[in-house]
């Protein structure tokens, strides 16, 4: 298991204004193994073992089914290596990072503050072939998008 904490991000609405509240995780790495990132608002003890409920901060979760590493040659799995221009009709590099969007609205009416910590709790998944590992990706950054009608 990993832990990841956000700096604090500015709330930008008064929060019972709030109809609905999303996370955006930019730059998702899926190139090890598979897991779920558990996401609780202003909890940084969070853990594998903390109940999911919104009395814990617990705002939701997304899950990646990781590539499990590299087994191609020298610069197979290096998208930043990978050149295109306007007239390359291929997809985007299977490794290209994503980026996951979710809805935290329950959750962020229920704290305070005119900021917010998110804590990010990676919880691999297990598999019998290949053991739990402590090197669960990370994101790049995550935003806070607040709306009001």
């Amino acid at each position: 298991m990993r832990r990841f904490r956000s700096q604090p991000l500015e709330v930008p609405v008064d929060r019972e204004d709030v109809t609905r509240a999303d996370l955006v995780f930019y730059g998702v790495d899926h190139s090890g193994p598979s897991y779920e990132a558990r996401i609780f608002l202003d909890n940084p003890r969070a853990s594998a073992d903390t109940p999911r409920d919104i009395e814990k901060g617990y705002a939701g979760s997304f899950t990646v089914f990781g590539h499990g590493g590299c087994y191609g040659d020298a610069g197979h799995c290096a998208p930043e290596d990978r050149t295109t221009d306007e007239f390359d009709l291929r997809p985007a590099h299977p490794l290209t990072p994503h980026t996951r969007t979710v809805t935290v609205t329950d959750a962020l009416k229920r704290t305070s503050g005119e900021q917010v910590t998110v804590n990010v709790v990676a919880v691999p998944r297990e598999l019998k072939e290949t053991p739990a590992t402590t090197e669960i990706p990370a994101y790049e950054r995550v935003r806070l998008l607040a709306y009001q009608d």
